[in-house]
C-alpha cells in the first residue's frame, strides 16, 4: 500500500469521526446525558448537597437548643426580660431553619409520607380557630380545658396535631411562636403577650407545660432530621447518594423549582397577597415573615451555588456551566435578583395585607416583583435542568 492510499484513508476516518461526534453532540433527546456533565460532577454535586443539608440541619438544632434553654430559663422565673430573650432566640433560632425548607418537595426524610415530621415542625397558616384550639376560653382550648386534656405531654401534643383541621397546629415553630408573642392585634407591631399569662392568669402552669413541651418536641424533631443527614451510616442520606445518580438530581432540582414557585412565591406569598390576609401569612404572630420569605429565597440560592456557609463545593450551577455557561451564570442572576427582591420588601409583611393599601404602593410592588422574579426563575431552572438531561416537573 502506497503512501497516499494509506493518507486518504486516514483522511476517510477522520472524516467519520468526526460526522459522529457532531452527529452525537445534536442528539437533544430526552434524559440524555449533557456531554459537558460527568458522572464524576454528578457525584460531587450530589455528595456536597447531602453535606449541606447535614450542615444546615445541625445549625437548626443547635440554635433550636439554645432557643429551648432560654424558654426554660424564662419559665424557671417569669419576667418580660427573660420573656424578650426568648423571643429573640426563637427569631434566631427560625433564620436557622428557614434555609432548611429546600430540602423538601421529593418525599425526603421531612416529607415522607409515612413518618415525615413535616406537619409537626412548620404547618401553617393559622386562623382565629387555632386560636381556641391551642388556648380557647373556659371552655375550649388544649390550655384552658383540664377536663378534655388533663395532661399536656409530648404524646397529647403530636397525636392531636392538625385533628379536624389542617389548621389545628399543635406542635413546631408557630404553636411555640403563638405561646410567646400571642395573637397579633397590633397595628404597629407583633403580638404581645402579657407576663401574666405565664404567672398570675388562669391556667398559667399549664400555659407553661405546653410551650416547655412544644420546645422539646421540636428538638426531638429536628434531631431526627440531622440523624437523617448524617454521614456514614444507613440512613437517607446513605440511600440518597448510593442511588442512581440522575434520580438524586431530579430530586434535587425539584425542591429548588417546587420551593421557587410552587410553594414560596405561590404557598407562602400569592396567597397572602391576594387575599390580604395576616392569617395566611407564614409568621403571623411575630411580624417574622419578612425573613421567612428571605431564608426561604437564600436556601435555594445555596443549593444552585453549591455554597451552603459551612459547607462549599459543587453545585447545581456547575452542572449547567459544564453544558452551557451563559445559561448558568443568567440563572444565577435570576436567583441573586429575587434574594434581593426579597431583602427589599418593606417589614412587616402584614402591613402589606391592609385593604387600604393600594396595589401601586411600594411595599405591594415590592412583594409582587418578588414573586414574579421566583415565578420566572423556575421556568430557567426547567430549562437548566433539561440541559443537563433531567426533566423535572413543578406546579
Amino acid at each position: 500500500m502506497n503512501r497516499r492510499l494509506i493518507l486518504l484513508l486516514l483522511a476517510v476516518l477522520i472524516s467519520a469521526l468526526a460526522l459522529a461526534a457532531c452527529a452525537g453532540d445534536d442528539d437533544d433527546g430526552e434524559g440524555a446525558t449533557a456531554p459537558g456533565v460527568s458522572d464524576e460532577l454528578k457525584a460531587a454535586v450530589i455528595d456536597n448537597y447531602a453535606a449541606g443539608a447535614h450542615a444546615s440541619y445541625v445549625r437548626s438544632l443547635n440554635s433550636a437548643i439554645t432557643m429551648d434553654s432560654a424558654i426554660d430559663n424564662f419559665l424557671a422565673a417569669p419576667s418580660l426580660v427573660r420573656l424578650d430573650a426568648a423571643k429573640r432566640a426563637w427569631l434566631y433560632a427560625r433564620d436557622d431553619y428557614g434555609v432548611t425548607e429546600i430540602y423538601r418537595f421529593y418525599n425526603g426524610p421531612i416529607d415522607n409520607e409515612e413518618d415525615g415530621p413535616e406537619g409537626l415542625i412548620n404547618a401553617w397558616p393559622l386562623d382565629e380557630s387555632y386560636i381556641d384550639y391551642v388556648e380557647g376560653n373556659s371552655n375550649a382550648g388544649v390550655i384552658n380545658n383540664p377536663d378534655e386534656y388533663p395532661t399536656i405531654d409530648a404524646d397529647l401534643l403530636i397525636s392531636i396535631n392538625e385533628d379536624g383541621a389542617e389548621e389545628n397546629v399543635s406542635t413546631g415553630w408557630h404553636a411555640i411562636e403563638f405561646l410567646l408573642w400571642g395573637q397579633d392585634m397590633n397595628p404597629d407591631g407583633p403580638g404581645f403577650r402579657p407576663l401574666e399569662d405565664y404567672t398570675t392568669n388562669s391556667n398559667a402552669d399549664r400555659r407553661a407545660t405546653y410551650l416547655a413541651t412544644a420546645s422539646d418536641v421540636l428538638i426531638g424533631h429536628l434531631r431526627d432530621m440531622v440523624e437523617a443527614w448524617a454521614p456514614g451510616q444507613s440512613n437517607f442520606r446513605g440511600q440518597f447518594v448510593s442511588k442512581d445518580a440522575d434520580s438524586a438530581l431530579t430530586d434535587i432540582i425539584t425542591g429548588i423549582g417546587e420551593m421557587s414557585r410552587g410553594e414560596l412565591a405561590g404557598e407562602r406569598m400569592v396567597v397572602a397577597y391576594e387575599e390580604r390576609s395576616q392569617e395566611d401569612e407564614h409568621s403571623c404572630f411575630s411580624d417574622n415573615t419578612n425573613a421567612d420569605i428571605v431564608a426561604n429565597a437564600v436556601g435555594i440560592q445555596r443549593v444552585y451555588s453549591g455554597n451552603y456557609g459551612d459547607v462549599s463545593g459543587a453545585g447545581i450551577k456547575d452542572l449547567v456551566a459544564a453544558e452551557d455557561p451563559q445559561l448558568a451564570a443568567s440563572l444565577e442572576a435570576e436567583i441573586n435578583a429575587s434574594v434581593a427582591l426579597a431583602k427589599a420588601i418593606p417589614n412587616p409583611f402584614d402591613d402589606l395585607l391592609e385593604q387600604g393599601v393600594s396595589d401601586t404602593s411600594p411595599g405591594r410592588q415590592a412583594v409582587l416583583q418578588t414573586i414574579r422574579s421566583l415565578q420566572n426563575q423556575t421556568d430557567t431552572i426547567v430549562s437548566a435542568a433539561q440541559k443537563v438531561g433531567i426533566t423535572i416537573s413543578v406546579s
